[in-house]
């Protein structure tokens, strides 16, 4: 975590608005939406918008859920977004990746476990992060295995964990408090 407190707090439940309550909890209870949803409700109209979006790029993307977080995993290492890692290490295991395979991740594609298929994953997010641009190479590797719709998947997905990992990082928000029972 790169802030030790949020600059733009979560807010409460008890704060939350009707019209702010009805999306929070449309999938959940009150006590499982995440701070990442109760910090970004504040600004309720993006909210709206942006979530078909990012509902549109996890759950919805026409690339396999395991090359999916391979690539958002590699954003939120590369973004040194502590928030979105960790909740994407979750969802990493329960998509296949190992704890080897999400420590490869962050050695990029010179790990020595990857096939030619995660290495050419893992150049892309590099490639995106730094230059806002897949070279060639990768391009023709990735375009060989994938359809445009998943080759628009991955570019997309890329950039929705790029921007949610600067907001992330940005405004503070931190790891959910860990229920003791």
């Amino acid at each position: 975590m790169r802030l030790s407190e949020p600059r733009i707090p979560p807010l409460g439940e008890q704060e939350w608005t009707q019209e702010q309550r009805e999306m929070l909890t449309r999938a959940q209870p009150a006590a499982a939406v995440l701070n990442v949803f109760r910090t970004l409700v504040r600004h309720t109209d993006l909210y709206k918008r942006w979530l078909p979006f990012g509902h549109q790029i996890l759950f919805q993307s026409t690339l396999p859920p395991r090359e999916r977080e391979i690539l958002i995993l590699r954003v939120g290492h590369l973004c040194d977004a502590g928030y979105e890692f960790h909740h994407h290490t979750t969802l990493g295991k329960q998509a296949g990746l190992t704890d080897e395979d999400i420590r490869a991740i962050q050695e990029g594609a010179g790990a020595a476990r990857w096939g030619d298929l995660e290495r050419l994953l893992l150049c892309a997010v590099d490639e995106l992060h730094h230059d806002a641009f897949i070279g060639d190479a990768t391009w023709q590797g990735l375009a060989s295995r994938y359809t445009t719709n998943q080759l628009i998947d991955l570019v997309f997905t890329v950039g929705q964990y790029t921007m949610v990992s600067m907001a992330l990082n940005s405004f503070g928000v931190q790891l959910e408090a860990q229920k003791t029972s």
